[in-house]
């Protein structure tokens, strides 16, 4: 017998044991949340490269199972807020493709209205508290959240997820040690994918992700989070937990960008090579390491991927449509949704119009 052949009997051998506690149709919806996540955003990367979408665009590509891991095993009432990297998420809450994909392209037709863009997806109907432009400015959103929540004396929870750098901005700090003595329901996921920007994160902290919350006395737990299933268990867990009131809880999930920064960032970039990413590439694709397993354990055939693929396909092409259709704007819209604001003459404005 081969060396191939024995890992594949042992990959055949262990695939059902990581299976456990989740059914064939289960999976198979596992799969096709996270297909629908990846060429959603190979949508955009396309549409921003012809220019349909402007500014700035953070893409999750490499990360889907982080989406669907962390959000999935949420009930619909809970909350999640997140950063600027922002567009599988609300879809994971249920967004419509459409709505995201329009608010992308700055149009009327967009989950606001055209006016947040790539950055600002918001979904408030679904508990999707937005992204957010600034390093780390979700995370003390959160802690607000999470107090809400304790003073109505409701059982729902709140996850805000966050990049690896934000956990050097001062309010992380703040928010864990507020959560911490207040005991909200709070859990805060940490999408470590090794590089805030261009710079990785071991460079800039003497800890590493998954110590930084301990001294706020917020315990803290570490996923694969490449492995979809391993992420659902543990957040599944987590979420009881912070329900049945245990407090806030921090998870240092190790996922991998296989995209730049931003649109604006080579893959590889000068501070990665392209080696390093190619081989996490092969190695770490979180939608392959789902698939072979359930082909391992004889639950998925290629049809049936051809197929999920195909109806995903159908979706985003829908989504598409939609987007490119929605018209921008209305030039007035400017002077709506606006807080508050006084004229020269001492008048208050409320949504651009006289009180």
């Amino acid at each position: 017998m081969t060396d191939t052949d024995t890992k594949t009997r042992r990959s055949k051998t262990m695939a059902p044991r990581q299976l456990e506690g989740f059914s064939r149709e289960m999976l198979h919806e596992f799969l096709r949340k996270m297909l629908l996540y990846r060429r959603f955003e190979e949508v955009a990367e396309e549409a921003y490269a012809t220019g349909k979408i402007g500014g700035f665009c953070h893409l999750h590509i490499g990360q889907e199972a982080v989406a669907h891991g962390v959000v999935g095993p949420l009930r619909p009432d809970d909350y999640v807020i997140t950063s600027y990297r922002d567009h599988t998420q609300p879809l994971a809450k249920g967004a419509d493709p459409g709505a995201v994909l329009a608010e992308l392209y700055g149009k009327a037709g967009g989950s606001v209205g055209g006016k947040g863009g790539s950055m600002h997806i918001f979904h408030t109907d679904l508990g999707f508290m937005g992204g957010h432009g600034i390093v780390g400015g979700q995370i003390p959103l959160a802690t607000g959240i999470g107090w809400a929540i304790r003073y109505r004396g409701s059982d729902q929870i709140c996850v805000c997820c966050l990049g690896d750098a934000a956990v050097n901005q001062g309010s992380f700090l703040e928010s864990l040690n507020m959560a911490a003595v207040w005991k909200l329901p709070v859990i805060y996921i940490v999408e470590n994918n090794e590089y805030g920007m261009g710079t990785a994160f071991s460079r800039v902290s003497a800890l590493p992700v998954a110590e930084r919350s301990a001294g706020m006395g917020v315990p803290a737990h570490a996923v694969d989070g490449q492995d979809v299933m391993a992420t659902w268990r543990l957040v599944e867990r987590l979420a009881a937990e912070v329900r049945r009131g245990g407090g806030p809880q921090y998870v240092d999930v190790r996922t991998y960008r296989f995209e730049g920064h931003s649109m604006s960032d080579p893959a590889s970039g000068t501070y990665r090579t392209r080696e390093e990413v190619e081989e996490r590439k092969t190695e770490a694709d979180p939608i392959k390491i789902l698939r072979d397993r359930l082909f391992d354990a004889g639950m998925l055939s290629e049809e049936e991927l051809g197929e999920m693929d195909r109806e995903v396909r159908e979706i985003l092409a829908e989504a598409r449509a939609f987007a490119e259709a929605s018209p921008v704007p209305a030039a007035d819209e400017l002077y709506t949704h606006t807080y508050a604001q006084e004229n020269a003459h001492g008048r208050l404005f409320l949504d651009g119009r006289d009180r």
